[in-house]
């Protein structure tokens, strides 16, 4: 079984899982603006919401950072900009193929 863990590169825009240290896929990502950055650190999926609703997309998946996730965008054009208040934007397609691979309780890495 898998041990997946996922690493988001701010300076790159790019969210890639890891099974162990090897990459297994990456995807491009809209991250917070200048006024609203995306906080760097260490998290946990804590929660996952189908069609939540505004702008969130398709999927939303909360992170243990209250009122911060990884999720869908009704904006794809979005996608590799500093756009955000902090979340972690994602094509939908793209959110709904990471989640049916990590569960909750995955751990996620938040770098500069």
């Amino acid at each position: 079984m898998p041990s997946y863990r996922i690493i988001i590169d701010l300076s790159e825009r790019k969210l890639y899982l890891l099974d162990d240290s090897a990459v297994v896929r990456a995807f491009p990502v809209g991250v917070g603006k200048m006024v609203t950055q995306t906080p760097t650190g260490e998290y946990t999926i804590i929660n996952k919401q189908r069609n939540p609703g505004g702008p969130f997309g398709a999927l939303w998946m909360g992170l243990s950072k209250p009122h911060y996730g990884i999720h869908g965008t009704n904006d794809p054009s979005s996608i590799g900009k500093l756009v955000s208040h902090g979340c972690i934007r994602m094509y939908n397609q793209d959110v709904l193929a990471l989640s049916e691979l990590v569960p909750v309780g995955t751990r996620v890495t938040i770098r500069p």
